[in-house]
């Protein structure tokens, strides 16, 4: 839904930017294998939010990832994480209170924090 919603972020994945069709990105090998690093880096921020220096610290490794080495814009991070709360949302609306939808907004907003002071600390400019 990502990039069915923001088709521009494809133009940072050279794997699959040419794909127009939404069915042909979900059975890319490349474009699971890397939603795969995204949650798996969601989840251990998550299971150590308690942790303030892990969640700095993977943190701070994506953004400077994304910053110099894909030079990706630090907006489609905010754009991301606004997707994936449309979804969870949608795929388990019982569960979605306004407690889990206000936990995850703060989720949401850790990791757009913590993701653009890294970028700001290499000194991005695109």
């Amino acid at each position: 839904r990502f990039f069915v919603n923001f088709p521009s972020a494809k133009q940072y994945f050279s794997q699959f930017k040419h794909m127009e069709d939404p069915l042909e990105m979900e059975r890319s090998l490349q474009l699971r294998k890397h939603a795969r690093r995204v949650m798996g880096a969601i989840n251990t921020v998550v299971e150590n939010l308690n942790d303030s220096e892990k969640v700095s610290s993977v943190l701070a490794l994506v953004g400077k990832a994304h910053a110099l080495k894909h030079k990706v814009e630090p907006i489609y991070f905010k754009k991301l994480t606004g997707v994936l709360l449309e979804v969870i949302a949608e795929e388990y609306p019982n569960d979605f209170t306004p407690e889990a939808h206000g936990a995850w907004t703060k989720m949401k907003t850790l990791i757009y924090t913590h993701v653009t002071a890294a970028y700001k600390e290499v000194g991005w400019a695109q």
